[in-house]
């Protein structure tokens, strides 16, 4: 019985304690304005791509899907699946805004390559376009460390393109683009 009593005791100076501690706690800051603009990459996409691998060939076309959701009302992931040269390949993108930097940061990882790439980027005056730089391999330079950019621009609530650009002898070349369209609820709810 005296076991128990002590028991019943301790929770009880535990959970005082712990009240307590949480009270004291500063209130964790909201998400900002900039945080919201993301919200707009959630959802279901189509995904229409070109790759340009050789100047002055035809680019190499692949279609795909994305699925982005938002994490704490801080963070886009977003899940890529599709093919790059006639390869299945899944690639995760995380996206959010860092108060601190007063810029945007994000990830990209994918199924074929060893790589982590980190962007810092800036969203335009309209709102319309978010400019993520980085650095990293490009193989139109045999795997050369190289400066990209990467643009996403926002065209309505339901369409979006995304370009990714890479600076090759002092000017920047297309590497690849694509084109987003938010699936259709119907679409989404027959699969």
């Amino acid at each position: 019985m005296k076991k128990v009593t002590i028991a019943g005791f301790v929770l009880a100076l535990l959970t005082i304690v712990g009240v307590r501690a949480a009270e004291e706690l500063p209130k964790l800051p909201p998400p900002q304005k900039e945080h919201e603009w993301l919200k707009q990459l959630a959802g279901d996409w189509e995904v229409n791509g070109e790759m340009y691998m050789e100047q002055g060939k035809p680019p190499m076309k692949n279609k795909g899907s994305e699925s982005a959701r938002m994490i704490g009302g801080f963070w886009v992931v977003a899940e890529n699946k599709g093919t790059m040269m006639d390869t299945p390949m899944t690639g995760i993108m995380t996206l959010g805004f860092d108060p601190e930097k007063k810029k945007y940061v994000g990830t990209w990882v994918d199924s074929m390559a060893a790589r982590l790439w980190q962007y810092e980027g800036t969203l335009d005056p309209t709102q319309k376009i978010l400019t993520l730089e980085t650095e990293g391999p490009c193989p139109l330079q045999g795997g050369k460390i190289t400066k990209f950019k990467e643009v996403i621009e926002i065209k309505d609530k339901d369409h979006r393109t995304f370009t990714s650009n890479a600076e090759l002898d002092g000017k920047w070349v297309t590497m690849f683009k694509a084109e987003y369209q938010r699936k259709s609820q119907t679409a989404a709810s027959a699969q």
